[in-house]
């Protein structure tokens, strides 16, 4: 039986951090969210790189590369959120179907898997993904009440955005598409 869909899910869309919003965790943030019901919501932050990198990662789960490990060395692995931080995350695009993720929409899946890990190593992984340590979590009608308090923009999630490694502007990116320039917003929350 599968779930009902919540009414106003933001599922599969982006939440853009508000100026005013003072979450030291959370400042200046692009989120992912990849589930959203009325038990609440759950995502990951996609702008805030750590210092370690994917080859970091292949090191510490003992994954080997069988191609040129350059390129997962100079990928940075994610701050995905507060919650579960010594848990990895693995957002990837959705050609085919793997056993090991959970498809979110028609464009991303969302995997735990150390077999994706060593695929990716491999160079059978797929095209485009990122790693995160940690999510973000909300209880039900958490984030609905922070949406009602001006904390958060929502926007549609890209690939190109999700993927991007431009992490200093990403925020400004996804602002973009709704022509919202964040410069020129005051952190003073207000409603009209």
């Amino acid at each position: 039986m599968t779930e009902p869909e919540y009414e106003s899910s933001l599922e599969d869309q982006l939440l853009i951090a508000m100026p005013q919003l003072a979450d030291p965790y959370f400042s200046h943030t692009v989120t992912y969210i990849w589930k959203h019901n009325q038990e609440g919501a759950l995502g990951i932050v996609i702008n805030k790189p750590l210092s370690i990198s994917v080859a970091d990662i292949f090191d510490e789960l003992e994954i080997s590369c069988s191609i040129d490990d350059t390129p997962f060395k100079n990928r940075r692995v994610l701050a995905g959120g507060p919650v579960e931080r010594d848990k990895g995350f693995i957002i990837h695009d959705s050609p085919g179907d793997r056993k090991s993720s959970l498809r979110i929409g028609e464009r991303f899946s969302l995997s735990t898997s150390k077999q994706l890990l060593q695929e990716i190593a491999d160079g059978r992984g797929p095209e485009r993904y990122l790693v995160a340590l940690g999510c973000a979590g909300w209880d039900g009608g958490q984030l609905e009440q922070e949406l009602g308090r001006n904390a958060w923009l929502t926007a549609p999630a890209s690939a190109e955005l999700v993927f991007s490694e431009d992490f200093a502007n990403k925020a400004a990116q996804a602002a973009a598409q709704l022509g919202i320039d964040m410069s020129q917003l005051s952190p003073d929350a207000g409603h009209s």
